[in-house]
Parts: C-alpha cells; structure tokens; sequence
C-alpha cells in the first residue's frame, strides 16, 4: 500500500538525500533490482574538509584540513523518486497487488487478521506513532541539526581530485556541515547541496522559506561565507527542478519495532520506523538496505512457521546486531568532536591509509570501534600507521 502513485512520486518534491555504499548497493544487485547503476555517477571517494573554528567572522573562511580517502568499492545515490516510482511499477509488473491509498491503524487492523505478516515502513505520522521510543537507545529527545537539501545541475569539478567523483563533506564547528554529493535525478546527472545545521545557530534559517530559488540563493549565501572553497564551484548551479529542495527536523530515534493495534494484532516496523538516524553520516538509505536484507533472511528461514511477536523481536535483533554501530557513530558525530577525533581526522591528510579506513566506516560502521570512540585506540591505530609509513 501506497499513499501516492508511482507517477505522484516521480513528480512530487525530493523526499531525501543518500548515498548507498558497498554492501548496500550489493543488497540490491542480489535481488537484480539495481536498475540505474550504469546511469548513476560512480563515486569512488569521500572527502573532508574542517572550517577554521571561527575564521568566518569576519571572514573569509579557511580550511585547515582537506582530504579525501579512495573507497574499496564505489557508492551510488538515485533520487528517490526515481527509485520508489521505479520500484513500485516493477512490483506491479511482477505480478504484486499494489494498492494506492493512505493506510490507517484501522487498515492494519484488518490487515493483520488478514495476512501472515504486515511490515510498516513510513517517515511520519499516525503509522510511527504506534512504535514506541526506545529511550535507553535514543539519547536525544530534541532534533540535532536543522536540515536544508538542494538538486542542483551545474556544479563544476572539485580542482583537488576533478578525475573521480567523491561525497565531500565539510565541518564548520560550532556551525555545522555541508555535504555535496553527486547522484542520478529525473532529469539526469545532478548533485546534491545538503546543509545541516546546529539547531538556531547561523544556518537554520530555512524555515519559512517557500520559494524554491530563494532556498536555493540562501543555500549558496551560506556556502559562499561558510564553505566558499564549495561556492567556487557552485557559482553557475541552477535547481534540477521546482521540487528539488526540502528542508525539516527531526529527532534521531530508535523505536520498539512491533506495533501493537487495538484488535490485538502486530506488526512489524521496517528501517526509518524503527531506526531513524540523523542523515549527518549518510546512513539512511544504507540502513533500509540493510534492515530489508535481514528481514527477507528472517522470513525465508522461518518456512512455514507463524509470524509472531517472539519472530518479530528476534527479526529486530538479528537486524539491531548491525544497527546499533551506525546509531552509536551517527550520535556520536552529532556532539562536539572530542581532541582524539580532531586528532584523527587531521592524521588523515598526512596518512592516506586513515583516511581510506574513515572513508570505508560509511560502508560498514563496525570498524569504527576499532579504532574512533576511545582515545587509546585512537592513539594505538595512528602509532601503528606512521610507524609503517616511516
């Protein structure tokens, strides 16, 4: 069931940013539903740069790191609206009932006495609010970052590495982040422009603003005081089309995955129902890959057997297994970064290893506990790299 038609969502305004890397991308190749890899730019590395703390005021900003680390394996971003619409016709083709009309509890209600197993996947709304917050899981009640995305066609290449495609992300502190990155829209080749911003600091300032070139033209003002290193090459970018920007909040929050209906049915939460966390390390769409993967492992086991609440919570698991590391780097990412951190991602522009180590966590958050959270590690890891670069 669907809210809006394949063609609706096609149409409609951005719904997201992403970029999917390795492991997500191969979920889909698995299934042959990797429709636009040969159209979608192949994005081989990911980059940083750190704003000089407080060199914007007044002006110009200046970097004091810059680097990029080379992916073992490219990642991809298709516009959702290309995907989803594709996706849903596919399913339909196939032979799947797809039904177009805005689902309520009272729906799943029925559904659930109807079929083996119901599975919810929605951003927002009465559906969500029957999944419970996890407060043990989710640390921040409030929204961390105040979000601000354009398409855009336009933008020249990066003069540090114009040979191969790269997300960049760029650190203002005490500010907040811009991240460019390329990807596939409706109309073709674009990038994305994706301010976060610390929450009534200098780039939350979006809300309220209607008009689509108004987003945009605040959107590069900003990049020109903050990130102008960005705005040089953004200079001549005009919006993909008048649905191109979104802007929003949200609080990153891990819910309990079954959601339980006034008829005593269940059902079971999918992804961003489930595990929502803030987009600052890209991790959205990667996670419902991932989350999708486990659960069609989950139900292929399961055979014959009932879809109970004891299958659902073990499903949930098996699939928090791999959660609970981009939960604990994604938070972790939201806060001041800590000297070991700062210390890490400047060793990362003198030694081209920790910068690929970085660059790969994207791909599989795990490794991150081997070497970011404690400053022993840190530490530890970066003695061990110069001392075999030396």
């Amino acid at each position: 069931m669907s809210n809006r038609t394949a063609d609706e969502i096609r149409s409609g305004r951005v719904m997201s940013t992403q970029c999917m890397f390795h492991t997500a991308l191969q979920h889909e190749r698995d299934l042959q539903l990797n429709f636009w890899e040969s159209q979608a730019p192949k994005i081989e590395g990911l980059g940083v740069s750190v704003a000089a703390p407080g060199s914007h005021d007044p002006g110009p900003t200046q970097r004091v790191i810059d680097w990029v680390g080379r992916l073992d394996g490219y990642a991809q971003s298709v516009d959702q609206r290309v995907k989803m619409a594709g996706w849903m016709e596919t399913f339909a083709q196939r032979g799947g009932q797809l039904v177009i009309h805005g689902a309520a509890v009272s729906d799943l209600d029925y559904f659930s006495r109807t079929y083996d197993l119901v599975l919810v996947s929605a951003g927002k709304g009465e559906l969500v609010s029957m999944f419970g917050r996890d407060a043990s899981r989710s640390p921040y009640a409030e929204p961390q970052r105040a979000l601000a995305v354009s398409y855009v066609h336009g933008l020249g290449p990066r003069p540090e590495h114009p040979d191969h495609e790269a997300v960049r992300c760029n650190l203002v502190p005490g500010v907040g982040e811009l991240f460019v990155m390329p990807t596939l829209t409706t109309s073709g080749r674009a990038d994305i422009l994706f301010w976060e911003g610390i929450p009534g600091g200098p780039l939350d300032v979006f809300n309220g603003v209607k008009d689509p070139a108004e987003h945009l033209s605040l959107t590069l003002e900003l990049m020109e005081k903050f990130t102008p290193w960005e705005f040089e090459r953004a200079r001549k970018v005009e919006l993909t089309d008048a649905g191109g920007v979104l802007f929003g909040r949200y609080a990153p929050t891990v819910r309990n995955p079954i959601g339980r209906l006034p008829g005593g049915g269940l059902v079971l939460g999918v992804a961003d129902v489930v595990v929502a966390n803030d987009p600052i390390t890209g991790q959205g769409s990667n996670s419902a890959s991932k989350c999708a993967a486990s659960y069609l492992a989950s139900i292929l086991e399961n055979g014959e057997k009932e879809f109970d609440e004891t299958w659902m919570q073990a499903t949930f698991d098996r699939y928090w297994d791999t959660a609970r590391h981009v939960t604990k780097w994604t938070n972790a990412m939201l806060a001041p970064p800590p000297e070991h951190i700062l210390n890490l991602i400047g060793a990362a522009g003198q030694l081209q290893p920790v910068a690929d180590r970085f660059a790969n966590g994207f791909n599989d958050p795990s490794d991150y506990e081997n070497f970011f959270y404690e400053p022993e590690k840190t530490a530890a890891y970066l003695a061990e790299v110069t001392g075999q670069a030396s």
